[in-house]
């Protein structure tokens, strides 16, 4: 049966842009109060102004996931003002599409995994007391395809998105018999501002994206609003990557032969030499 949104309290991080800002633009929609979450202030702003100027109701607050003590006082902030969390939409992320050996270890490494997966650990956790206490909520954790088939280029993102997957199947089975849901979504290529902040490498520039296979930001929102209402296990979008998720299960061998032929000797150079 399905969840009434309306009146639900829906926190939602990393919502200053992409599938953060258009989940709040359609959370409003259906009623909810909308607490936006993330570090740029002024989008946040803007983005708030917008949705009351529909009719909607949302709400800025400041918040850089790698900061405890600025979860702590944000899922506070939100409780002292509304009493509950019902929705924690968990968004917050980015990567960085370059090979390992030429990432900083502190700007490209150690941000990746303190915002895409500690930060989502950590957010959920100060959330959890009060779902629990009020025996029910909701915890939607943005994973991505990358977190169930991990690709070249993308060494610490994979990583940290295969950890949200382990982090959300492992709290849903930890909460569900006290009537809190989690879910994870995973989804391909989508446009959004993602890829401005993968970074300026050579590899990239060589990279021609297809676009046709990209969906749109607002697509995946849908999906994550649609979970809020059905609560499942995860979503994973667009359906033709299912059986390539499949096919990388259960022909791994094959995956990297054709990952090694056609990409990576083809891409990666050290110096004038091909990489063995």
């Amino acid at each position: 049966m399905p969840n009434p949104l309306k009146d639900k309290i829906v926190l939602i991080t990393g919502a200053s842009s992409g599938f953060g800002a258009d989940a709040a633009r359609l959370f409003a929609k259906e009623g909810c109060v909308v607490v936006l979450a993330a570090r740029r202030l002024d989008r946040l702003i803007a983005l708030a102004e917008e949705i009351q100027a529909a009719g909607g109701q949302a709400f800025p607050q400041p918040l850089d996931v790698t900061e405890q003590t600025q979860i702590d006082e944000a899922v506070q902030s939100v409780l002292e003002r509304f009493g509950r969390i019902d929705v924690l939409f968990n968004n917050a992320g980015f990567g960085r599409l370059q090979w390992l050996e030429t990432l900083d270890p502190i700007a490209d490494i150690d941000a990746q995994i303190d915002v895409n997966l500690r930060g989502v650990i950590q957010v959920a956790r100060a959330v959890l007391p009060s779902m629990l206490a009020h025996r029910s909520g909701t915890i939607i954790n943005m994973s991505s395809v990358a977190g169930r088939i991990a690709a070249p280029l993308y060494t610490i993102y994979a990583a940290t998105k295969f950890g949200v997957r382990a982090f959300t199947d492992a709290l849903r089975r930890e909460v569900a018999p006290f009537g809190v849901r989690v879910c994870g979504v995973y989804p391909g290529g989508a446009t959004t501002e993602f890829s401005q902040h993968t970074g300026t490498s050579e590899v990239k520039k060589k990279l021609k994206p297809l676009k046709f296979m990209n969906m749109t930001s607002e697509y995946v929102a849908r999906k994550v609003v649609s979970l809020a209402r059905r609560p499942r296990r995860s979503v994973t979008i667009p359906w033709w990557m299912i059986p390539l998720i499949w096919i990388d299960f259960f022909f791994p061998g094959l995956v990297d032969w054709f990952l090694k032929v056609a990409f990576v000797k083809r891409v990666h150079r050290l110096g004038a030499d091909d990489r063995s």
